[in-house]
């Protein structure tokens, strides 16, 4: 695999986006990966092999590090997060790649982001979603029911991983790197969207892609029937091994074909 070009970009609000580009072979639209919560361009797109399978086709491959997030900037500030302002991020990153139009890929945080993005931003083309399902149509966003934001959040700021008591959210607090910044991440959960997304805007082609064993992407069919012509799909994987199944890649770069 060819290594990346490291880009970056400041904000309106003075936070710096780093973003990597991976240069492909064919004359094709970019592919934008926006990863999920807690997670990083490294460890949702290229350890699982995403990046390399496109780029085995002859896609460029771009992808971020949202704010709060790896290489990006993580502000102390409430007002600085919730995918509502990742999106603005995302709609700036293709400002500063220059790109007329590009195809979207989110998983789980990243698809809300994405979605919120297409229903915006004329310049997606196409989108894939992954990692979400009925409730960014019924609650809009991720689901609340499986894992409360305030659990994950008081999870975040523990200063003792043994004080946390929701088996999930230890279990996030533990897979974290260890540069992960606690208070940037606790002040996205408390500001993550819980309102509708206009679904009805979305022009974009869009794929509902969702692990069988997947507790945040049930009832996928629910989301797509919301998004005008979407299509809906599933694939072996709960909410972290579906990026990492082969069949995940390749469903992308088919709906993706040039």
């Amino acid at each position: 695999m060819t290594d990346p070009t490291e880009h970056r970009f400041v904000t309106d609000d003075s936070v710096v986006i780093v973003y990597r580009v991976w240069r492909g072979t064919l004359d094709a639209l970019p592919i934008v990966l926006h990863h999920g919560f807690t997670g990083n361009v490294v460890r949702d797109w290229v350890e699982p092999g995403v990046v390399a399978a496109l780029l085995a086709v002859g896609r460029t491959v771009v992808a971020p590090d949202a704010r709060g997030h790896g290489a990006s900037g993580k502000p102390h500030r409430p007002d600085a997060y919730g995918e509502a302002r990742m999106a603005r991020d995302l709609s700036g990153m293709i400002d500063d790649l220059g790109a007329e139009q590009i195809d979207l890929v989110g998983f789980s945080m990243g698809a809300i982001v994405s979605l919120l993005a297409a229903a915006t931003d004329s310049r997606v083309r196409r989108l894939v979603t992954v990692g979400v399902g009925a409730s960014v149509a019924e609650l809009g966003g991720v689901d609340s029911g499986v894992l409360p934001p305030r659990a994950l959040a008081d999870a975040l700021l523990a200063a003792d991983p043994s004080t946390i008591e929701n088996e999930l959210a230890a279990t996030f607090v533990a897979g974290l790197d260890g540069d992960a910044d606690r208070v940037a991440l606790a002040l996205h959960v408390q500001a993550a969207r819980q309102a509708p997304v206009p679904l009805d805007r979305i022009a974009a082609p869009t794929l509902v892609l969702a692990g069988e064993d997947d507790p945040f992407a049930r009832r996928p069919e629910v989301l797509a029937a919301s998004i005008p012509g979407a299509r809906c799909m599933t694939i072996a994987g709960d909410h972290g091994s579906a990026i990492t199944n082969p069949a995940f890649a390749a469903a992308v770069t088919e709906f993706f074909a040039p």
